[in-house]
């Protein structure tokens, strides 16, 4: 653990509620760091006292294969605490026992267990931990790097070659112990990939029809940042030979996304302040596994740069919606201490016709929050009407 790069943002989010009987949950897509994220906040309990007593299980190494339920987790855990002690209780990949919601229950019961648990499934907090936990936890979605993560991690500047590697390979942290070429990228991508699909979705919610699941996590990685609905994704799905009714598109979504593989931004209605029932947006957790699945072409180049933007938004805490005013689009409604800021996205602003649409649309909200346009262009002159214009590297870095 002593070669551990610092996730500070995450660390500095969790450090309030260290020591205190809340239970810890920290949720995300597989490879994502959430296990890292264990070993420094087991570092920096040691830093504040070097006899702590901490008790660290992975459900998904062999080693404690003979935890399989509740009541087998629950005896271990118990076995190992020390009496009018502080316990810190570790647990990786909770999901992997059945019923762990009962054992973290009882473990809860005694104040002097201090519960830090990880899962690679959204569901984990519906059921039992959510109705008899309720106000006993608080939930930390775990994301890949960051941008400025990236950088650090790989020890780059902060340059447009910088964020072209970002872009293509995504912000997977093991990344860091690989060269960043095609080839050896690529594999441990698609690795990354068969192991969230098929272990954590048809594994896990026991699907048949593997071959329209790979169909259609193939389309959502096409058409990122586009408006979709269950129907719309059907009738695509049946112009290729696939016949699937609506239903099953809208599980096969829901599973992908209980996987961290996608994130659903939903439609808001910006003037009636309400959630739209259709029509909504898909982006990818991580773009090199989204680029693995479906290319890397120039084509997709406004794609990859809104997925980055979304990305960065809900990595900084950000509540995202699609926004929607007189039937216009507006990118990203970010919700955060209610406190509100719009974002339109483009990749250049060198047509009179772009510059009035994106800087237009935000015009029509008349309301004081700030609003911005991010684009890929780094030119003179920041602002249009009283619209900030922000570049994208100086958005990743400062926003």
């Amino acid at each position: 653990m002593q070669n551990i790069i610092k996730r500070d943002e995450y660390i500095n989010r969790v450090k309030p509620f260290m020591n205190k009987s809340l239970i810890k949950v920290f949720t995300g897509q597989r490879r994502v760091g959430k296990s890292y994220l264990m070993f420094q906040l087991m570092q920096e309990l040691k830093h504040q006292n070097k006899d702590a007593h901490i008790i660290y299980i992975n459900c998904e190494d062999i080693e404690f294969d003979f935890i399989r339920t509740a009541k087998e987790l629950n005896e271990y855990v118990v076995s190992k605490i020390k009496d009018n002690e502080k316990n810190y209780i570790f647990i990786d990949e909770i999901q992997e026992v059945t019923e762990f919601e009962r054992a973290v229950r009882s473990l809860a019961l005694n104040e002097n267990n201090d519960i830090y648990i990880t899962g690679s499934n959204a569901n984990m907090l519906s059921g039992e931990l959510a109705t008899f936990l309720s106000g006993r936890y608080i939930e930390f979605k775990i994301h890949g790097l960051s941008y400025t993560e990236f950088i650090k991690f790989h020890r780059l500047e902060n340059d447009s070659q910088s964020y072209k590697l970002y872009a293509k390979y995504g912000g997977l942290p093991y990344l860091v112990n690989l060269k960043l070429t095609d080839n050896v990228v690529g594999e441990y991508l698609k690795s990354i990939y068969s192991t969230i699909i098929f272990r954590d979705v048809v594994s896990r919610h026991k699907l048949r029809d593997t071959d329209f699941l790979e169909k259609l996590t193939h389309y959502l990685a096409d058409n990122i940042g586009s408006l979709f609905s269950a129907q719309s994704i059907s009738n695509y799905l049946k112009s290729q030979k696939s016949t699937v009714s609506v239903k099953q598109v809208q599980n096969y979504v829901s599973h992908l996304a209980n996987a961290f593989l996608i994130y659903r931004a939903e439609r808001f209605d910006i003037i009636g302040k309400r959630i739209f029932d259709f029509g909504e947006k898909f982006y990818f957790e991580d773009l090199g596994i989204r680029n693995i699945i479906t290319g890397y072409h120039i084509k997709d180049r406004a794609k990859i740069l809104e997925n980055i933007v979304y990305n960065h938004l809900i990595f900084k805490g950000y509540d995202v919606k699609v926004g929607s005013i007189n039937s216009l689009e507006i990118d990203f409604v970010c919700r955060k201490s209610n406190e509100l800021l719009y974002v339109q996205v483009a990749v250049e602003l060198t047509k009179t016709e772009t510059i009035e649409r994106e800087f237009g649309n935000l015009l029509l909200i008349k309301d004081n929050y700030p609003k911005i346009v991010v684009s890929e262009e780094n030119f003179q002159g920041n602002s249009y009407q009283g619209i900030q214009h922000v570049f994208i590297l100086d958005f990743l870095k400062n926003y």
